[in-house]
């Protein structure tokens, strides 16, 4: 009968009225101490480690791919100009030795 009774303690003290007591308890806690204040400061260290880091952001990443994508088809219509160029020249002074 005593250990029906201690069970029954039990399940008293952990009730559910008691659990949503303590926890409110706890939140009250955080909100009141610097533990609040803990995400700013690991998103504003995460944020700074980043910088440090040189990482740039996808959208960044992306734009960059582009330009550099642009400017080497640029680069190969530009060669391709210049091997037409010098192929005209060499045709011109081959065609003036001839003569």
């Amino acid at each position: 009968m005593l250990e029906s009774n201690k069970k029954e303690h039990c399940a008293m003290l952990f009730s559910n009225e008691r659990i949503k007591e303590l926890s409110f308890k706890i939140k009250q806690l955080i909100e009141s101490s610097p533990i609040s204040e803990l995400e700013a400061n690991i998103h504003a260290l995460i944020q700074g480690v980043l910088t440090k880091m040189e990482l740039v952001s996808r959208e960044e990443f992306d734009i960059q791919s582009a330009l550099l994508a642009r400017t080497q088809q640029q680069l190969r219509d530009l060669e391709q100009k210049i091997s037409a160029l010098e192929q005209a020249q060499t045709q011109a002074q081959a065609t003036e030795s001839k003569k």
